[in-house]
């Protein structure tokens, strides 16, 4: 074995043995005594100015945050006159993610007990046409039989317990917690491992939160490299994105930081490889994905896309590359470098991006565009899982086809299909690569609920699925790393010649916005920080950090100002 080969099995053995972290109890074992010690809530006095400052709507706080909702409904669960209402929510939950076969047991059993007035925990804010929809709907067990109760359950709770949470002691500490996101964070909480692959800017390693023991992927974007060849547009236009949208379908930003060399951008870390990988170099002489698979994956996608598009951004850049799988099997969209967000009030945007081969026509034509060429891309991306090589060309075509002529049969020419492709695949396929833009199935008054009711995604419970419940088709192997040698991903060669000045420091400031809030709350309830450091007094007594008249003497003795 050369050098090379040999660095490689160290990297990989290494880089394995730290991924057996990715459960919180093992992440445990992994922290960094030291590093995990500095994540400490400080005493509440020293962060009471935030009340002020904090964003404290309720849909941020309560419903969006995972530690501001797991602290809202505990203030919940502590007070008698909500109880009732905590529990309908939390049964909600539990419906829409249930099995098929558990549902009506399920509704049924919540009919009796918010749904009856006779019930001592009926909910009487429910309006009595919710009441009676849900009684006549019950034999039905749709997937959204609670939908119009879940819509009043929280404008309820907005009005009625939000006021109480603000003056509980789960705000204080909600506020407690808001501080310590608010750290500067640098590259000593991380720990490099191997490098995972190269971008145009720079290098993807595998790396580790120290105090935590959660992996992420840090990419590391050269300054001076960004600066030689005009990269900060695009930089800084993928790590808004990012910062913006929260899904577990998309590659998720957690931490934006800067070092003396890089900017860098921590995110969600796939290990399985992405879909072209899968498609055709795991089983070279059996190409491509059956319809199961190929189902499972592209219901995934398009709850990316729908996510993406309620927020506004159009990916134009989905294809089997920038698709990942994660260590369970379950696939996130990534690299939103060519992702453009629409302005309030713009509903299509124009220019010319995306890959050869999946592009829609009206882009290709140059006419304005909406969301709808990401689901051409989609139907291109499903045809290739399912066939194996894309639709747009002939297999065993010898002849190297030019893009021009690549373009002209997405604009002209019609989609064969081989009897691989059962009549609810070759329809869902039709119907995503349809020509025409304003006839293309694809998302419709904000969601994507027709495409999903297409016959191909008759056996996916949209709801389990979005709560990652779903088994996946295919488990990528835990021992192995989906990943170039260390020696075939490539070195840069050095940048010469190129003076960062006064402007590139500032830019660097904007760009290295250190935590970001959703993903890095996330983190600490997933690996167990949080529970460890969310700790109560006996009886409802209030804790020591959350008295601002509280005092730890140095000797380890308390004493009251």
């Amino acid at each position: 074995m050369d050098i090379g080969g040999l660095e490689t099995v160290v990297a990989n053995s290494a880089y394995v043995s730290a991924r057996g972290s990715m459960d919180g109890n093992a992440a445990a074992a992994m922290r960094d005594k030291k590093m995990r010690a500095r994540l400490k809530l400080p005493n509440i006095r020293d962060c009471q100015h935030m009340k002020a400052t904090v964003d404290s709507t309720f849909q941020s706080m309560c419903i969006k945050q995972p530690i501001g909702k797991r602290l809202f409904q505990q203030f919940l669960d502590s007070n008698a006159a909500h109880k009732s209402a905590a529990e309908l929510w939390k049964d909600i939950e539990d419906y829409n993610t249930c099995l098929e076969q558990d549902r009506l047991q399920k509704a049924r059993k919540m009919v009796n007990t918010y749904y009856e007035s006779s019930s001592k925990t009926f909910c009487s804010f429910l309006e009595e046409k919710a009441v009676i929809r849900v009684k006549e709907d019950l034999k039905n067990v749709r997937e959204d039989l609670f939908k119009e109760s879940e819509k009043q359950l929280i404008k309820h709770l907005e009005k009625e317990a939000l006021g109480g949470f603000k003056n509980s002691m789960y705000f204080l500490r909600f506020i407690q917690f808001k501080w310590l996101e608010s750290q500067p964070v640098d590259e000593d909480w991380f720990m490099d491992f191997r490098v995972l692959g190269k971008g145009g800017f720079g290098e993807v390693f595998a790396c580790q939160a120290k105090a935590t023991g959660k992996m992420y992927a840090n990419k590391k974007l050269e300054k001076k490299r960004l600066k030689k060849r005009k990269g900060y547009q695009g930089a800084i236009v993928e790590k808004r994105i990012l910062a913006k949208v929260h899904s577990r379908f998309i590659v998720t930003l957690a931490y934006a930081f800067q070092t003396k060399t890089d900017l860098c951008l921590v995110m969600t870390i796939m290990n399985g490889g992405d879909l072209r990988f899968h498609m055709y170099d795991v089983d070279e002489k059996n190409p491509g994905f059956d319809e199961k698979r190929a189902r499972f994956y592209t219901a995934q996608i398009i709850c990316g896309l729908e996510h993406l598009h309620q927020h506004r951004i159009i990916y134009r850049d989905l294809k089997p590359e920038n698709v990942l799988l994660d260590d369970a099997g379950h696939v996130r969209l990534s690299d939103l470098g060519l992702a453009v967000e629409l302005p309030p009030g713009q509903e299509k945007t124009t220019g010319y991006a995306g890959t050869p081969g999946f592009m829609a026509p009206e882009l290709i034509q140059k006419k304005d565009y909406d969301y709808t060429v990401d689901y051409f891309t989609l139907g291109v991306t499903l045809y290739e899982m399912i066939a194996a090589k894309g639709p747009f060309r002939v297999r065993g075509e010898k002849v190297q086809l030019s893009n021009e002529e690549v373009n002209r049969r997405i604009i002209n020419d019609p989609v064969s299909y081989t009897p691989s492709f059962s009549k609810e695949c070759k329809d869902l396929c039709e119907g995503l690569m349809e020509k025409d833009p304003a006839k293309r199935l694809g998302i419709k008054d904000n969601e994507c609920k027709e495409l999903k009711n297409q016959p191909f995604f008759k056996d996916i419970t949209w709801g389990r699925l979005e709560a990652g419940m779903l088994p996946p088709p295919f488990v990528p192997d835990p021992k192995m790393v989906y990943a170039k040698d260390i020696g075939d991903v490539g070195a840069f060669s050095t940048i010469k010649g190129v003076v960062l000045d006064d402007k590139d420091t500032d830019f660097y400031k904007d760009f290295a916005s250190g935590n970001i809030p959703i993903p890095w709350q996330e983190e600490m309830v997933e690996t167990g920080v949080f529970g460890e450091l969310n700790i109560w007094g006996e009886n409802g007594k209030l804790p020591s950090d959350l008295d601002p008249n509280y005092v730890e003497a140095k000797s380890g003795a308390c004493v009251l100002l």
